[in-house]
């Protein structure tokens, strides 16, 4: 495929992407295979370790009894890159490691091959930005932290800093992995995995994206959403766009250490729609969807689907379909009912979706959603392993 973008350098917003030629909603600009990505902690166990596919059945692997693959032909391809970190899972168990500590592990052997990566293609690894000088002190003390879990986890492999790669910084890395990894969601936007896109780095937020990120497996593959003019930079949104502009404000600042000002946020455009109804009612059902949120990382749909029902049922004449809130709702419930195969009542609650993303997203796919960061508080926290002895084991 002919090249479609190229980096440049921004007047105020430092490196970016931008279109070499014209190109139409729905055209495919750039895929990218990731440098490194391992599953999420809530989707572990569920989906293949390697094709990120969720099955039925998985094949556990014998020496860590963590990674878990859906064929041995998937275990035999993810092998090259799970064969170092095997000795590290193993001897970290019952504890299992953030998804950050686990890839940057993956990170660092990838490196230490020192053999060129296609996803670094326009932008590497030590180019990526890592915000250091922006962190509050308690974001600094996260990353200690962090390095401090990182050199366990990694002991059986690597047991001094000559051992890794030329200039390499475990504080600069883990930041650099915060700032700059994508959480890579599945066909119905659960999320599955965390992946380093190096290239696709470059790309800049806009709170009106002309660009959205989905993903076939871990392939990352990045679409237009609208036609785009060549010379034009191309964004994406690192939101979840169904927020109001003080939420995408503060996660912005927060996360990526970046104030926006753009019409969307300056103007609080679509805010009045989306905080329709009685406010007492929407701040509850506000509470209530962290908790639906969990759920739903941890793949328990039954649950999803019975929370959601009470919502929706207890606020039938109280809040419109059209608040922000009362939409998610509605959304998890319509992906609980897909994942159980209530594809009727999936469909009752997908059509009640569409006049409120036509209202907010009029030139945009419906529930479009875009690449986000494992937040900094749940990149310090540690997670345990309890694997099942019923589970199949699959030998090397």
């Amino acid at each position: 495929m002919e090249p479609k973008v190229e980096k440049f350098s921004t007047t105020d917003r430092g490196n970016g992407l931008r279109a070499l030629v014209s190109l139409r909603p729905g055209e495919l600009l750039f895929r990218s295979d990731p440098l490194a990505y391992t599953v999420c902690e809530g989707s572990r166990g569920v989906v293949c370790d390697r094709c990120l596919l969720g099955k039925e059945k998985l094949m556990r692997c014998s020496q860590c009894r963590v990674a878990k693959y859906c064929s041995a032909k998937c275990q035999k391809k993810a092998w090259p890159d799970h064969k170092r970190e095997c000795k590290c899972l193993k001897s970290c168990k019952p504890r299992y490691p953030p998804d950050s500590v686990r890839l940057l592990g993956r990170v660092v052997f990838k490196l230490m091959e020192e053999t060129p990566s296609e996803s670094e293609k326009l932008y590497s690894f030590s180019d990526l930005e890592s915000n250091i000088n922006k962190l509050t002190e308690d974001k600094k003390e996260g990353l200690r932290q962090l390095a401090l879990t990182f050199q366990h986890f990694m002991r059986e492999e690597i047991q001094d800093a000559s051992q890794l790669p030329p200039s390499f910084d475990i504080f600069e890395a883990f930041a650099k992995v915060i700032c700059n990894s994508f959480t890579i969601c599945n066909a119905e936007m659960q999320e599955v995995g965390v992946g380093l896109y190096p290239s696709m780095s470059l790309l800049n937020h806009s709170c009106d994206p002309n660009c959205s990120i989905v993903f076939n497996g871990p392939h990352l593959l990045l679409r237009a959403v609208r036609d785009i003019e060549a010379g034009e930079e191309l964004t994406i949104c690192y939101l979840d766009m169904l927020m109001t502009s003080e939420e995408r404000r503060k996660q912005l600042r927060d996360q990526y250490c970046f104030e926006c000002d753009c019409f969307r946020c300056q103007t609080q455009d679509k805010d009045a729609d989306m905080l329709t109804g009685d406010e007492q009612v929407w701040k509850e059902v506000q509470e209530s969807l962290k908790k639906i949120e969990e759920l739903k990382a941890h793949w328990k749909w039954e649950q999803v689907l019975a929370t959601c029902q009470a919502i929706i049922s207890s606020n039938a004449e109280r809040l419109p379909d059209i608040n922000v809130y009362q939409l998610k709702v509605l959304d998890c419930a319509m992906d609980a009912c897909i994942s159980l195969g209530l594809l009727e009542e999936a469909l009752f609650y997908g059509l009640r979706t569409m006049e409120p993303y036509r209202i907010f997203f009029p030139r945009k796919p419906s529930r479009q959603r875009c690449a986000g960061n494992e937040s900094w508080q749940t990149a310090v926290t540690s997670r345990h392993v309890s694997p099942s002895d019923e589970e199949s084991e699959a030998g090397f």
